[in-house]
């Protein structure tokens, strides 16, 4: 009788590992059906409006009619039939959506149903769709306290599914937050006439000074491209409860090691609120300064709600 060969019996490890890869895919497809649902059924038609293109392109000339703009006029093929031509321009709608997107170990909180990195999955994915159905392309700059990830623009269902794979699933190597230093690379790569969609925390982005490093980091990738910060919080950052002596764990000072334990008495727990309340005042007042359009999503409340008024927000301020 032939010896049998030894079968080898699956391991614990690569079982658990096939499971998280399973459950990755599940979750990028969820998040394909919610957010291809928002935009099929409510920005469609605002995206192209809210996201002019490039530019405009000469497209052809017709007579003249009553009411057309006479500084429209081409007067070389006027002169030349004796009948007034007006040309006729249509928009270049080519565009590219970057998505810089922080990666950070700060996301991995949530307090509600889900985690403040599956949020910006959603978030990401929703702007990468609607752009797609318009055929614009997207490309990616993932950052923790350095840029760690760079995906180049493309169009296409996949590629946009495997940027949000790639948003899900990194494990970042960095162990801060700094939107700085994506901009500053952004500003580097030297793109021009892109769609900038910044989407983090921005946990001690803006300090008390003026004129900041993430502030100039804006002014520079804002020359030339339109920059939309998106801010993703949980509710549990805005307001602790007051719960005593507690111990907690620094998700991204992780050399401090295991748990440390802070006073959340009353009096300590009003103070953390009040610093929360300072720094995103500060956030908003250099938004307003700088005059850039953003949002604010929460975990756990109706985050397509958000999405759906800026769009149309910006879609009729475009149009005036």
């Amino acid at each position: 009788m032939a010896p049998r060969t030894p079968t080898a019996s699956r391991s614990p490890a690569s079982a658990e590992a096939r499971e998280r890869t399973l459950e990755l895919i599940r979750e990028v497809r969820r998040i394909e059906i919610q957010t291809s649902r928002l935009v099929d059924q409510h920005l469609a038609g605002s995206y192209q409006s809210a996201f002019k293109g490039q530019g405009v392109a000469f497209a052809e000339v017709r007579a003249y009619e009553p009411g057309d703009d006479v500084r429209t006029i081409d007067w070389n093929v006027t002169a030349r039939t004796g009948i007034p031509h007006i040309k006729l321009f249509s928009e270049e709608r080519e565009l590219t959506v970057m998505l810089v997107v922080d990666m950070s170990a700060s996301l991995d909180l949530g307090s509600r149903d889900a985690d403040k990195r599956r949020l910006v999955a959603r978030l990401a994915a929703t702007f990468a769709f609607s752009a797609i159905r318009n055929n614009d392309s997207v490309g990616l700059l993932g950052f923790t306290d350095r840029v760690e990830a760079f995906v180049p623009p493309r169009s296409g269902r996949k590629h946009v599914l495997a940027v949000v794979q790639r948003v899900l699933s990194h494990e970042p190597s960095g162990r801060g937050t700094d939107p700085a230093a994506a901009l500053e690379y952004m500003a580097r790569i030297g793109r021009r006439n892109a769609v900038v969609i910044v989407i983090s925390d921005f946990l001690d982005a803006v300090g008390p000074e003026e004129d900041s490093r993430f502030e100039r980091a804006l002014k520079l990738v804002r020359r030339g491209n339109d920059v939309i910060p998106v801010r993703v919080e949980d509710p549990l950052e805005l307001g602790m409860p007051a719960l005593g002596l507690v111990a907690v764990e620094d998700l991204e000072l992780l050399e401090l090691g295991g748990d440390r334990f802070i006073d959340l008495s009353r009096g300590r727990q009003a103070r953390f609120k009040a610093e929360v309340q300072r720094e995103r005042e500060r956030f908003d007042a250099l938004m307003r300064r700088l005059r850039l359009e953003t949002m604010t999503v929460s975990c756990g409340t109706a985050w397509q709600q958000p999405l759906v008024q800026f769009f149309r927000h910006r879609a009729r301020r475009m149009r005036r």
